[in-house]
């Protein structure tokens, strides 16, 4: 049986309770019949569920506060004492997100992950936290920034948010209970109508990361960027791998973060800087594993390797 898992993240006093009330309290969040809620609680905060007011009588709530508790076997025989159908987890914001997909029993799939972030001290979080700042943003379908003031300055939410995902919805929550849509604008920067898309030096990491979230955008598509070209392992044909190292939140996770070309190979060499144009083909490639952005060689020049050649969101 598939057992959809919401997700509920974000750091102590954050809200992430508040919330989940208020979604147990509603109704039409128990549309279907019959329905059986597990929740589970990863953290102790000041706030605490009132089962009271949940709009369903069949609500169980457990507490899972050690990480080496979520674990499969234990997950599922929660899930399992109460024959539940479907499971809620308030998760603890100093825990890594990948270690609970990881725990996650067979059947189990995430059908909603949120983000829940006070917006008076989430830049504090992300100064000096960043790596869990960034742990949960990257793979939520929407952050909540509540507490929001008048004078709360969007514009460094909307840029935190998007510093990491450009795919995550915000919504805007304010101490009056009013809320709100992101709906600041939020151009790339580079012109991907361009008949040639100029990738800027700094920008490697931004145009990665979209390729990635809407490949087919870029099929047939013609770019130029900077970048060092690596030849290790086994390539087909005459290809190559072309990129840069790309850093998401710290120095720790710095990766290799590279496309394949299909033809060129001949006219570079391993460890090269070079500036490359090339048509991007989403299609089947082996080097992935799976369909990806192939590119195919139209130029290549030497170029110097940049000052800072880590690729940063920022």
């Amino acid at each position: 049986m598939d057992i959809p898992v919401y997700m509920f993240t974000g750091f102590l006093e954050s809200g992430k309770t508040k919330f989940l009330q208020e979604t147990l309290c509603d109704p039409k969040f128990f549309d279907r019949e019959g329905e059986r809620t597990l929740v589970l609680m990863c953290e102790e905060g000041e706030v605490e569920l009132d089962p009271s007011g949940f709009a369903s009588e069949e609500v169980y709530i457990e507490t899972v506060d050690e990480p080496r508790r979520v674990n499969p076997d234990k997950l599922e025989a929660l899930r399992a004492k109460h024959r539940a159908t479907r499971v809620l987890i308030e998760y603890n914001g100093m825990w890594l997100i990948n270690d609970l997909f990881e725990a996650l029993p067979d059947g189990w799939f995430v059908y909603q992950e949120m983000m829940l972030a006070d917006a008076s001290n989430i830049e504090i979080y992300n100064a000096n936290m960043r790596n869990l700042v960034v742990d949960k943003l990257q793979s939520c379908d929407l952050v909540v920034f509540n507490r929001c003031e008048d004078d709360t300055d969007f514009d460094a939410l909307h840029k935190l948010v998007r510093g990491i995902s450009r795919r995550t919805d915000i919504i805007y929550e304010k101490v009056n209970g009013e809320a709100a849509y992101d709906d600041i604008e939020d151009p790339l920067p580079f012109d991907t109508n361009a008949p040639t898309v100029e990738i800027g030096d700094r920008d490697y990491a931004f145009f990665y990361r979209d390729l990635g979230d809407n490949m087919p955008d870029y099929d047939k598509k013609t770019v130029r960027f900077l970048g060092q070209v690596s030849k290790k392992g086994r390539l087909p044909g005459d290809g190559f791998i072309i990129g840069r190292p790309v850093m998401t939140c710290c120095v720790e996770d710095i990766a290799f973060s590279g496309l394949f070309c299909e033809n060129g190979g001949s006219r570079v060499k391993d460890g090269d800087w070079v500036r490359l144009t090339a048509q991007i083909a989403v299609k089947g490639c082996e080097v992935y594993g799976r369909k990806g952005p192939v590119l195919s060689f139209k130029d290549v020049s030497p170029d110097a390797e940049p000052e800072d050649p880590v690729a940063v969101f920022y």
